[in-house]
C-alpha cells in the first residue's frame, strides 16, 4: 500500500548507484515528492541530470515520475548546501525525512579531500536536519555509512559498536568512521544509521550502475591478468545486492521504530570466502583458479611473475587488503527487523552468475544497458 504524506523526503546521492535505487523505491512505493540535491550549475542542469536518472530507472515510463522529483542545484560540502538562506529554510519546512547517501567511495583520495566530501557533507546535512527539526517536521535522518567503519578490527563487529580501537586501511574507511561520529554526536536528532558492506548488482537481473570494488578483480581475472592473488582463502567476502540494500534502507527509514539504531546491511552468516569466490569465478570464466598467496609471498611473486600484470596491480591493489580481512559483521538487529517484512539477504553464490552475465554482456559497462531494460529481461 502506498504511503501518503504532505511532506517530502530529501535524498542525497540520487545520481549515484545506491541513491538512484532509493529514489526508485520512493517513487514506486509511495506518493511522496522527493527533493534531490544535485551538484550542477543551476536547477535546470540539476533537473537534466535527474531526468537522465529517471530514464535509466524507468525507461519509457520515466515521465510518470518526473513531476514528483524536484532537483536542486546544491553543493553538499558548502555552508547551507550552497543555497540562499530563504531556499534552505523553505526546503527544511517541507521535508520530514532526510536520507543522506551521497559520498565519495574512492579508497585513494587524500584524507583532506575524503573528509571534505564524507565528513563535511554529513555536517551540512545534519545542519539541515536540525533546521527541519526546529520547524517541527523532521521524523528521521537516515545516514548511509559502511560496514567497513570497522577498519582493521578482527573478529565480530556488532551493530552497536563503532570505536573499538581499530585502524583504517584507507581514507574512505576513516572518513566514513568520522562521519558516523558526527551523526552519533547529534543525539537530539531522530537518526538511523545504515551500514552496507560491498554492494553489487541486482540479484534478479545482474544490473549495476557501478563496475567497481568487487568487479575490478573479477574483470582482471576474466582477462587473464591474475594467476595469483594476495589473500587468505578463508577470509570472508561480505557482499550484498543492491536490491537488498535499497529495500532494507527504505523499510528501516520509512517504517516505524529504528530511531537511534544502527543496522548492518551485510551478508553476515551468508558471507562468501575468498576461496569460494575464486572457485565460482574460475568455473564461470573457464580458467584455472588463481594461486592464493599470503600477502608477503605475493609481493615477492609479483616482482617476477608474468601472470600478474602491472596495470591489473595498479587498478586493484587498493582492494588487496580486503582479501585478507578478518572481520565478521553481526547483522542480528537488521535481520530481526527485516526478515519478518520479507527482506532477506542471499548468498553471493546464488546470483554471482547473473552479475557476471550482465557484466560480460555490457563489456563491464562499456556497452551500457539501462536498469529498465535489464529488469525487463
Amino acid at each position: 500500500m502506498a504511503l501518503v504524506s504532505p511532506q517530502a523526503v530529501l535524498i542525497t546521492g540520487a545520481t549515484g548507484f545506491v541513491g538512484m535505487e532509493l529514489l526508485a523505491r520512493h517513487l514506486e512505493r509511495s506518493d511522496r515528492h522527493v527533493i534531490a540535491p544535485v551538484r550542477a550549475a543551476d536547477d535546470r542542469a540539476a533537473a537534466d541530470r535527474i531526468d537522465g536518472v529517471l530514464r535509466e530507472l524507468f525507461g519509457a515510463s520515466a515521465g510518470r515520475y518526473g513531476e514528483r522529483v524536484e532537483a536542486v542545484a546544491a553543493d553538499l560540502t558548502a555552508p547551507g548546501l550552497g543555497l540562499p538562506q530563504r531556499r534552505l529554510e523553505e526546503i527544511a519546512e517541507r521535508v520530514d525525512h532526510i536520507i543522506h547517501s551521497a559520498a565519495s567511495v574512492s579508497f585513494s583520495l587524500p584524507i583532506d579531500e575524503a573528509r571534505a566530501i564524507n565528513v563535511d557533507g554529513t555536517r551540512r546535512l545534519l545542519q539541515l536536519a536540525e533546521l527541519a527539526r526546529e520547524r517541527g517536521g523532521l521524523e528521521r535522518y537516515c545516514h548511509v555509512s559502511t560496514a567497513y567503519v570497522s577498519g582493521t578490527h578482527a573478529g565480530r563487529f556488532r551493530e552497536d559498536e563503532l570505536d573499538v580501537g581499530q585502524q583504517f586501511r584507507n581514507t574512505y574507511e576513516q572518513s566514513k568512521f568520522e562521519a558516523e561520529q558526527l551523526v552519533r554526536a547529534h543525539g537530539e536528532l531522530p537518526t538511523t544509521i545504515l551500514r552496507p558492506s560491498i554492494v553489487v548488482g541486482d540479484r534478479r537481473s545482474g544490473w549495476t550502475a557501478a563496475f567497481n570494488v568487487l568487479y575490478w578483480p573479477l574483470r582482471a581475472f576474466a582477462r587473464g591478468l591474475y594467476s595469483a592473488v594476495p589473500a587468505i582463502p578463508s577470509a570472508p567476502v561480505d557482499v550484498v545486492s543492491i536490491d537488498y540494500v535499497a529495500d532494507a534502507i527504505y523499510d528501516l527509514c520509512m517504517g516505524p521504530g529504528g530511531v537511534g539504531e544502527t543496522y548492518h546491511l551485510t551478508a553476515g552468516a551468508h558471507a562468501s570466502s575468498i576461496a569460494e569466490l575464486a572457485e565460482l569465478a574460475s568455473r564461470y570464466f573457464h580458467r584455472p583458479p588463481p594461486r592464493v598467496l599470503a600477502p608477503a609471498e605475493f609481493a615477492s611473486f609479483a616482482e617476477t611473475a608474468t601472470g600478474v600484470r602491472r596495470s591489473a596491480l595498479e587498478e586493484s591493489q587498493v582492494l588487496f587488503p580486503y582479501f585478507a580481512i578478518r572481520t565478521v559483521f553481526d547483522d542480528t538487529r537488521a535481520r530481526a527487523r527485516l526478515e519478518p517484512a520479507g527482506i532477506r539477504v542471499s548468498p553471493l553464490a546464488d546470483y554471482l552468475e547473473r552479475l557476471l552475465d550482465f557484466a560480460t554482456r555490457t563489456r563491464w559497462g562499456k556497452r551500457p544497458l539501462s536498469r529498465a531494460a535489464a529488469l525487463a529481461g
